[in-house]
């Protein structure tokens, strides 16, 4: 089945994905930006760099982070990191909308898939 992935670029620099929503939601879902990173088979490292850059391209932040130590940290998400989520997924949802006709066509053209080895 034909489906669309959406990428913002608000700046050059600046890209919000479906990976980093997913990260953000599984942050707001798991309560610890460690646990969202496992679910998605990423290294905390990756997560935090991830949860960071983010944090530090918007005037706000998207997730405030408690410490860890031997009672846990953990992490939830701003006001605007529920809103940036929120305003991701309604455009992927009306971009899907006003696409999905144009998908269907394209995929009911699709040749047979190459076997695979």
């Amino acid at each position: 089945m034909a489906s669309l992935s959406i990428r913002l670029d608000l700046t050059p620099a600046i890209r919000i994905g479906p990976g980093k929503v997913r990260l953000l939601e599984l942050v707001a879902e798991h309560g610890s930006i460690s646990a969202a990173g496992r679910a998605l088979d990423m290294s905390y490292r990756r997560a935090w760099l991830l949860v960071d850059e983010l944090n530090h391209s918007f005037a706000e932040p998207v997730i405030s982070a408690m410490p860890g130590g031997r009672k846990g940290g953990g992490a939830v998400l701003t006001p605007f990191g529920r809103e940036l989520v929120a305003s991701y997924r309604a455009i992927e949802r009306e971009a899907t909308e006003a696409a999905a006709r144009h998908l269907a066509s394209l995929a009911g053209r699709l040749g047979p898939e190459p076997a695979t080895p």
